[in-house]
């Protein structure tokens, strides 16, 4: 898994995988999800991040 967070665009990245796009969602304004052939995600993309009030900058991973 990768996250990459875009300071200049405001746009955060959680990528899953590095499989082939086939299909891509905007359920809700600003939130980009991409699927495989299979129907699994492949990556989130957060438009606006900052001001949607995600903290780009402060990440917490737990591994349990």
């Amino acid at each position: 898994m990768k996250i990459k967070y875009d300071k200049e665009v405001d746009i955060m990245n959680i990528q899953f995988s590095d499989a082939e796009v086939y299909e891509t969602d905007e359920n809700k304004s600003g939130i980009i999800i991409d699927y495989d052939i299979n129907g699994k995600i492949i990556e989130i993309e957060v438009l606006n991040a900052s001001k949607n009030n995600y903290q780009p900058m402060k990440v917490e991973y737990e591994y349990a």
